[in-house]
C-alpha cells in the first residue's frame, strides 16, 4: 500500500508540473480543438457541458459557482473525439449527441 501512495504522490507532482508549465493556447471562434480549449457542448434537449482539454488528471472535476468544468485530456475517447473538431460538429458522449457550440 505505501509503494501504490508514493507512485500516486509521484503521479500528482508530475500533473502539478505540467498544470503550472502550461501554455494556453489563443482559440478563433471557428478553430479547431485542441490542448487547452475549453469546450462547451449542447444536446437538443439543452444540456450543456463544459470540458477543458489538459494535458493530464482527466476527469477532474471543477466547480465554480453554478459552472462544472470537466478536464479531459486528447489520450480518452471523447477527447480523441473532439481533437480538430469546431463548432457546430457533433460528438456523441454516451447515448446523446451533443454539438459543439463554443470553443476558447
Amino acid at each position: 500500500m505505501a509503494q501504490g501512495q508514493a507512485n500516486r504522490a509521484q503521479e500528482l507532482k508530475r500533473s502539478l508540473h505540467a498544470y503550472q508549465t502550461l501554455t494556453l493556447q489563443p482559440f478563433q471562434p471557428d478553430g479547431p480543438i485542441r490542448l487547452t480549449a475549453l469546450v462547451t457542448l449542447e444536446a437538443e434537449d439543452g444540456e450543456t457541458r463544459t470540458l477543458f482539454v489538459g494535458p493530464q488528471e482527466g476527469g477532474l472535476k471543477l466547480k465554480t459557482d453554478d459552472l462544472e468544468v470537466v478536464v479531459i485530456t486528447p489520450g480518452s475517447p471523447l477527447g480523441n473525439a473532439l481533437i480538430g473538431k469546431c463548432v457546430g460538429d457533433q460528438v456523441n458522449i454516451g447515448k446523446k449527441d451533443f454539438e459543439i457550440v463554443r470553443v476558447c
